[in-house]
């Protein structure tokens, strides 16, 4: 593959990353105005303190699919370069492939961390 087909193809993959992240975070605010419930009956709080909850909520939604949306953003970029670099090296001298695991690994925990800060922020909504 020449040059501008792997830039073409590096190309398609990040507008398919940006755009799923993007699916992530209006689906966010879109579940928490839609679907964000008026609090009634006599455990009710004033209307001041609820629409400072909600906006709690919503910032905290808005938080957790952002930590998780560049969390996999940043592990699908560091493993594409991590992954190729790796299967290079192994391709020359196949004794180091449990090496090049081990750095493909640690690239992928990214998305881990992302994804446990988002279940933090959550916990906390």
């Amino acid at each position: 593959m020449d040059r501008p087909e792997k830039k073409l193809k590096l190309n398609i993959t990040q507008s398919i990353i940006a755009m799923l992240t993007v699916m992530a975070i209006v689906g966010t605010l879109f579940y928490s105005t839609v679907f964000a419930q008026e609090p009634h009956g006599r455990d009710a709080v004033p209307a001041v303190a609820a629409s400072e909850n909600e906006d709690a909520i919503l910032y905290g939604l808005i938080a957790a699919s952002i930590a998780f949306g560049l969390g996999a953003i940043g592990a699908g970029i560091a493993i594409s370069h991590v992954g190729a670099a790796a299967m290079g090296a192994v391709a020359e001298k196949p004794q180091i492939a449990g090496q090049a695991l081990i750095f493909v690994a640690l690239a992928e925990g990214i998305v881990v961390f992302g994804f446990i800060t988002a279940l933090m922020i959550l916990n906390k909504v």
